[in-house]
């Protein structure tokens, strides 16, 4: 993303939580201002990118944030807006699943420009694989979307290497951004690169070699759940190795002088694919707490130590 939008943050600011509860009530006038109130926070703290999903609250998340563009459509310059699409709930149709058909994408992106109130999106992500996904119909409705002018670029969420190779070997644009769940907590992405050639790697849910092909081909990697659930900065932990991990983020922000938040982002800031962490938090004090991470450097050491700390043995 940072090629293609030069005035992207290196943070992502997740609109998940906003538009109310997952649930069928509508969303409401202080839903709207809380809406407003964070995306006033993010952008002064010079987030500028702000990720949507189509079922995110149930539509409700980017129903909210429309509304605040639609009063103030000036704001839309100032950001670069994603959504995701093609999780389907389960209905009178059918059970939960993903649809990669012309009709649903198509539908999909029309429907996240009408709440959002837009005319383009900069980035269309495709949200889960589609099993039953036929590639030259993808490839053609995502030219089309791009050829009206209602998709600027194509991403995808939760692929791995090859899936994103095959589905590229058909597409006319770059796949620009690959956004997967990556943390202090979730390290499978960096434990299948060490423990290759030994019995840990078994156990791995990590499609190998996912990480390098995103950095071979431009491909800017975005971590959702970057906070591992707040379990490191003030959740309650669940075992021992959680509770050395807590403390040893908490020793680590007070030499640092930051917060414990910005050692968990600056943790997956270190590594070189160049990682752009998701924040779904509403609280406002705790965003600026995260945006700290810009400003936090940490060393090698205490890089492999929090690593070290969070695995419960050291390195292979």
């Amino acid at each position: 993303m940072q090629t293609y939008f030069p005035e992207a943050s290196r943070l992502i600011y997740g609109c998940m939580g906003l538009g109310g509860g997952w649930n069928d009530i509508a969303a409401t006038n202080d839903d709207v201002k809380q809406a407003q109130s964070v995306i006033e926070k993010a952008l002064e703290l010079n987030i500028t990118v702000f990720d949507h999903a189509d079922i995110y609250t149930f539509g409700k998340a980017e129903t909210v944030f429309g509304n605040v563009l639609r009063d103030s459509p000036a704001l839309k310059e100032q950001m670069v807006l994603q959504s995701k699409c093609a999780i389907r709930f389960e209905d009178d149709m059918g059970p939960k699943r993903y649809d990669f058909s012309a009709k649903w994408i198509s539908s999909s992106v029309e429907g996240i420009l009408s709440r959002l109130h837009i005319e383009q999106l900069d980035i269309l992500l495709l949200h889960r694989p589609d099993p039953l996904m036929e590639l030259e119909e993808v490839a053609q409705t995502l030219a089309l979307l791009q050829q009206q002018g209602k998709i600027k670029h194509v991403g995808v969420s939760n692929m791995h290497s090859h899936q994103m190779a095959y589905l590229q070997s058909a597409l006319s644009t770059p796949i620009v951004a690959n956004q997967l769940e990556m943390s202090l907590a979730f390290r499978d992405w960096l434990e299948d690169g060490v423990t290759t050639n030994s019995p840990a790697n078994r156990h791995s849910g990590y499609a190998p070699g996912t990480l390098e092909y995103c950095m071979m081909n431009n491909v800017q990697l975005q971590a959702w759940g970057s906070l591992a659930q707040g379990k490191y900065t003030g959740a309650a932990t669940q075992n021992e190795m959680e509770a050395a991990t807590a403390a040893l983020v908490n020793q680590l922000a007070a030499e640092y002088t930051t917060s414990p938040e910005a050692i968990v982002l600056a943790w997956l800031m270190r590594h070189p694919a160049n990682i752009q962490p998701v924040l779904g938090t509403t609280n406002l004090s705790r965003l600026t707490a995260c945006e700290q991470a810009n400003r936090t450097h940490l060393s090698r050491e205490h890089w492999y130590k929090l690593w070290e700390t969070a695995r419960g043995t050291e390195m292979p």
